[in-house]
């Protein structure tokens, strides 16, 4: 069966050629040689060819040459696998030229589909793939009918599989007029079979921007791939040329595919233990054989509530013309408060709803006010993890198909979908999701959960501003929480799935790079599951309090990094500054020609007065390496008081991207005062200012920024 699979791929491979051949020839005549291009949003040039084969593409010159490379391989070799990566490249090569010539993916349809998958999207993503909130990428590509292929599509999201989707069932799918993007877990990338390349180019590139592989190290970086990134694709109808080709392409990175057709398995036992083609008719069957095909365990936490349930619908809105009911939002008076109490005092899995005609008011929908009380106890139960369980409401209730919610604390806001009240969703369904995942995802801290909802005005007032005294007593708890007053701190190795060498280490003053976790989110964790990627990390000797090292830190980093990294200092950029795996929100990059460090954010995509886009920067300091003069850092990590200490802290920094400035403006006004420093947040620079050294410097010399006169940066 391999052989003739691999007769086929090169019949495919032969009839790309030449139609790539006479694209690359009249491109060349209307551009020219030298015309220079580039994929949007990434630096990897053709990130296949460049993570592969080591060289980046970025001319026509250049593109040309790899070319004759391809075809003169395939006159000469009859390798599998030489034979099913030239076929991957040449997609790549076709697809990039279609950019190139600024052809639309979507020219002859209706419909808008994704294309290309830049970095942004997958380091944004990157925690969620690591942590395993996305245990899994499927790609579905073929043809099937609507309501066969949204059923499939439906159990993919359930489980929490980010799917991609490539062909006709891509417009299938966007004729259905159901939600898509990376935020619902469903996205269209294109309607030709080529375009199954552009998800290859996004599981390869991950070995670069989290696993530190090196662009070039060809077998490290397939191998890398086949271990670490859970992905299958199901192919419906039958297999053309081109789809036998990409099957193959696939097969190298140990990708199964999963068909609908009466076809013998077929395995390759030096690449994978299972089969890389095997067919499932039943389309009931054929998710969950792709899943045990892969070797997958997926476990899915669902409250019992008559909508679909899973993070795939956590970013879904309910706008106001679909909207049945809603609570909160600033226009009835609510709240969400989490209350540890004593065991006794815990009703355990009660739901109770109290106030007057209730029933009535929720079934006429509209408006209403909603005061949540969750009552939790356990024995491992602490005061400090009642805002972490209380943040995760938001979450408890966004992953409901249909429901939304946005704010915490008292200016929280739910609404409830027309849709979703059809399906049968009820007020008592709210405590009911409340109720039961925090008992699904606290299991290890809480034994018991009890959910009040209070639904009358006078008594929602009258507790609201109980729990605005206790808010205030949190606050100001974790205010006062400081490097210095703990005894131990935590790690967070979830990363290390894609970065082996990256130790993230996480204090009260210096929050995980990635944003999601705090010190008490990782305490939480740790007390969640002892077991898992959140350990404590003994302190140790105080070896120098300015640059923050710490004997114990510098002994668990070394271990737990496999001897890479011998030390760290945890408040400075220029001196053993932690290493980054990928995730990180922001980058910090020293600017020595205005003797400070610039801050840009993932998501901005402009060019930033060192001459790099956030992009060029990410891709120098992933993976878990060690870069003085470049870190990846949380966003709240600036607003610290620890930020960069042994550098000279918030005076340094001399540039930021305006969207970034105003996310934080409140939070760093405080630290610049509380630092003497009450005019500094004018004086850094930002886009609309400058984006070249030359323009910054003279910028900085006219506000009189302090950076200037600090001591040289680089010494």
């Amino acid at each position: 069966m391999i052989d003739e699979f691999i007769e086929i791929a090169k019949k495919a491979l032969q009839d790309l050629l030449k139609e790539t051949e006479e694209n690359l020839k009249n491109t060349i005549s209307e551009k020219t040689e030298n015309f220079s291009f580039e994929l949007p949003d990434t630096t990897y040039g053709l990130p296949l060819i460049y993570a592969l084969e080591g060289i980046k593409i970025n001319n026509l010159i250049e593109l040309k040459r790899f070319f004759e490379r391809i075809k003169e391989s395939f006159t000469q070799s009859t390798d599998a696998i030489t034979l099913s990566l030239n076929y991957l490249y040449l997609s790549e090569i076709a697809l990039s030229l279609n950019y190139i010539n600024t052809e639309s993916i979507d020219k002859s349809s209706e419909f808008k589909f994704y294309g290309f998958l830049g970095d942004t999207i997958q380091r944004t993503l990157g925690v969620q793939l690591v942590d395993g909130r996305i245990p899994a990428v499927a790609v579905l590509l073929g043809r099937l009918d609507s309501d066969k292929l949204l059923s499939i599509i439906k159990e993919l999201q359930e489980k929490r599989i980010l799917t991609f989707l490539i062909g006709a069932v891509a417009e299938e799918f966007l004729k259905s007029g159901q939600r898509h993007g990376f935020e619902a877990y469903i996205v269209p990338v294109g309607t030709k079979t080529e375009h199954t390349v552009f998800v290859i180019d996004w599981a390869v590139r991950a070995s670069l921007i989290f696993g530190g592989q090196t662009a070039g190290d060809k077998d490290a970086i397939i191998e890398y791939v086949r271990k670490r990134i859970n992905a299958f694709a199901i192919s419906f109808g039958s297999l053309n040329e081109k789809a036998v080709a990409m099957a193959l392409g696939a097969a190298v990175l140990a990708i199964p595919v999963i068909t609908d057709q009466s076809l013998p398995d077929v395995s390759i036992p030096e690449i994978a233990e299972y089969p890389l083609l095997t067919a499932e008719k039943d389309y009931s069957k054929i998710v969950r054989k792709a899943i045990e095909t892969r070797g997958l365990k997926i476990v899915v936490e669902k409250p019992s509530i008559p909508v679909s349930y899973g993070p795939a619908f956590e970013g879904e809105r309910v706008r106001k013309e679909d909207t049945f009911i809603e609570f909160g939002g600033q226009k009835t008076p609510a709240f969400e408060w989490v209350r540890m109490m004593d065991v006794s005092e815990v009703e355990d899995e009660k739901v109770e709803i109290i106030g007057t005609d209730w029933r009535n008011r929720y079934e006429q929908g509209g408006r209403m006010p909603l005061g949540i009380i969750v009552k939790v106890a356990g024995k491992k139960m602490q005061k400090d993890f009642e805002p972490v369980i209380e943040r995760q409401i938001h979450t408890f209730i966004n992953e409901a198909e249909g429901l939304w919610h946005i704010g915490q604390r008292d200016i929280n806001w739910i609404r409830i979908s027309k849709k979703a009240k059809q399906a049968g969703i009820s007020l008592e369904h709210l405590g009911l999701i409340i109720m039961s995942m925090t008992k699904a995802r606290f299991k290890s801290i809480v034994d018991r959960v009890e959910v009040l909802l209070y639904v009358d005005e006078k008594d929602i007032l009258t507790l609201r501003e109980e729990a605005r005294q206790e808010y205030r007593r949190r606050d100001l708890r974790l205010a006062r929480l400081t490097d210095e007053e703990v005894d131990k701190f935590y790690s967070c190795l979830l990363c290390q799935s894609f970065a082996p060498k990256h130790v993230c280490v996480i204090t009260p003053e210096r929050p995980g790079l990635c944003g999601a976790f705090t010190w008490l989110d990782a305490k939480a964790a740790y007390e969640i599951e002892p077991t898992g990627g959140n350990q404590p990390v003994e302190k140790g000797e105080l070896i120098d309090p300015i640059y923050g090292r710490y004997s114990g830190v510098d002994e668990y980093v070394k271990k737990h990094s496999g001897g890479q990294i011998q030390t760290i200092n945890l408040y400075s950029i220029m001196e053993n500054p932690m290493t980054s795996c990928g995730c990180f929100e922001c980058i910090v990059a020293v600017t020595p020609e205005a003797n400070g460090v610039l801050i840009v954010n993932r998501g901005y995509s402009g060019m930033t007065p060192i001459g790099m886009k956030f992009s060029t920067i990410a891709g120098m300091i992933g993976g878990g390496v060690q870069t003085p003069g470049f870190m990846g850092v949380g966003v709240n990590y600036i607003t610290s008081r620890k930020f960069l200490k042994g550098d000279g802290g918030i005076r340094r920094i001399v540039w930021m991207p305006k969207e970034l400035k105003e996310r934080i403006k409140e939070s760093f006004q405080k630290v610049a005062e509380q630092e003497g420093v009450p005019e500094l947040f004018q004086k850094i620079a930002d886009e609309t200012v400058c984006e070249d050294i030359e323009c910054l410097i003279d910028y900085l010399s006219k506000v009189g920024h302090p950076a200037l006169e600090m001591e040289p940066i680089i010494k």
